[in-house]
């Protein structure tokens, strides 16, 4: 990708003769996602949570509202609903751009760097030359929580053996054989790499070849456990690829299946995604968070994420989402609910009956008395709509054929996603910002994430059925903004 060199200042509006910052609340802004004061955001990096907060890293080029340069930005949280942007953490160096990659924190200071009784963070990242576009995974240690870091003098650690796509290192603590486990993307599959010190690395195994969607490169892998409230732990594998998602563009897909410190072995068969929708992509989990698993995505494609009509900033984060198993029939899959802190947003709690009036910034929790066609649909009085539902036949739905803004025919369309549950009722909640929706359906079975950027806010919002749906339980929430 080329960068294209634009800078763009704050935006800003005069009043009465003074210059006013909008500053968080442009047109468009996210009101209760994390989006980045100003310029070009892509993948979520690095996420660690260490001392009682959340360290967000996250691709960053700082000169423009294009992809450029990447450095990793930085920001930090308490809850994961409010977060404080920081100075850049990394920067492009003689070896080459800061790319994707995980932070983990060193508890027993293998890698040396520790000083004192405070355990090191160690940053693991990809390095990637412009000039060759050789990739190589890079170190750098941080001695004060997280907030400032310094490059590993012995760069890189993990040298290209003459692969082109070759990224992303996600770094975990294998206990059963007491070492650092890396899952790497290389091109059309993983790798697998362990090291004692994260500064040497062996390549111990590889998965994915002829496993899982294949319409396009893998990137950002992420290998955990979960527990299995019926079993034993099991191992998850996501993998991000791009293009090739199931509605077009970037997306998440995942495998289940058991993991020896060497071999990933799959136990479910077909192509499983983590969301359907058309904006979730990146996506991985934070370090340090012990049983929990929390994940975050980048809410865009990159079909269309370069040009959607924001300013200053281009882009935002999706929810972050607790990840657990499920199981249905004789299956397991991977549930996303968003995370519990996020009820601090929630100010006010009705039962309106449909059609109601819709807050700017809201959730929607809805159950019907049937699994049966119906919609919802969000609309505003300048003719702007999208259409959230169920199709009776097995697939959710998101149309933003007539969302607002257009920003392409790879943007103006319907998107569909399979129905996992076997329930004979529906259960939804859907999260409306300023310029998203994300539907968890069946307790988080189902998920899909959509841009949206309607002329005006929606404010209405009403349900359609033919097939004599009844909402049985609905709660319309208004929600706060965290820029306030």
């Amino acid at each position: 990708m080329k960068n294209i060199g634009l800078t763009f200042g704050l935006a800003f509006v005069v009043v009465a003769g003074l210059a006013q910052h909008t500053e968080y609340h442009e047109k468009w802004r996210p009101q209760f996602h994390f989006s980045p004061k100003a310029h070009w955001m892509n993948d979520p990096n690095g996420m660690v949570y260490y001392g009682g907060t959340f360290h967000l890293f996250f691709q960053y080029y700082p000169d423009s509202m294009v992809w450029g340069p990447m450095h990793w930005g930085h920001a930090v949280s308490k809850d994961m609903v409010s977060w404080q942007e920081q100075p850049i953490a990394l920067y492009p160096d003689k070896l080459g751009y800061i790319f994707s990659g995980s932070a983990v924190v060193d508890k027993n200071n293998r890698s040396g760097f520790g000083e004192g009784e405070e355990p090191p963070l160690v940053a693991i990242f990809t390095q990637h030359d412009p000039v060759t576009a050789s990739q190589n995974q890079s170190i750098a240690y941080s001695l004060d929580s997280g907030y400032t870091w310094v490059k590993y003098d012995h760069n890189p650690v993990l040298r290209n053996p003459g692969i082109t796509d070759f990224r992303d290192p996600k770094v975990i603590w294998y206990v059963p054989e007491q070492k650092w486990v890396m899952a790497l993307a290389v091109k059309d599959h993983v790798e697998f790499y362990a090291s004692v010190d994260l500064k040497n690395w062996q390549k111990v195994g590889e998965f994915g070849k002829d496993k899982g969607a294949h319409g396009g490169v893998w990137e950002c892998p992420d290998l955990f456990p979960i527990n299995d409230l019926q079993g034993p732990s099991t191992w998850v594998l996501l993998v991000n690829i791009n293009p090739g998602g199931p509605n077009g563009g970037s997306a998440t897909q995942y495998f289940l299946g058991n993991f020896d410190g060497k071999t990933f072995v799959p136990s479910t068969a077909g192509t499983r995604w983590l969301d359907y929708g058309p904006d979730e992509y990146a996506g991985v989990t934070w370090s340090n968070t012990g049983a929990r698993r929390i994940f975050l995505g980048w809410m865009s494609n990159w079909l269309y994420g370069q040009r959607v009509p924001t300013n200053p900033w281009r882009s935002a984060n999706t929810l972050p989402r607790d990840l657990q198993l499920a199981r249905v029939g004789d299956s397991l899959f991977v549930t996303s609910t968003p995370v519990w802190e996020l009820n601090a947003l929630e100010v006010r709690r009705e039962r309106p009956a449909l059609p109601a009036a819709l807050p700017e910034l809201s959730k929607i929790t809805l159950r019907t008395n049937k699994a049966a066609a119906f919609s919802l649909v969000f609309s505003n009085a300048a003719g702007d709509s999208t259409v959230i539902g169920y199709d009776g036949a097995g697939q959710y739905l998101i149309d933003r054929r007539h969302a607002g803004v257009s920003v392409g025919p790879d943007f103006d369309r319907v998107y569909t996603a399979p129905r996992v549950s076997r329930d004979s009722t529906i259960g939804l909640t859907i999260f409306a910002d300023a310029s998203s929706f994300e539907l968890f359906a069946d307790g988080g079975s189902t998920v899909m994430t959509a841009l949206v950027f309607p002329s005006k806010p929606y404010d209405r919002i009403a349900m359609r059925s033919t097939d004599g749906v009844v909402v049985t339980g609905l709660v319309l929430s208004t929600l706060r903004s965290i820029h306030n």
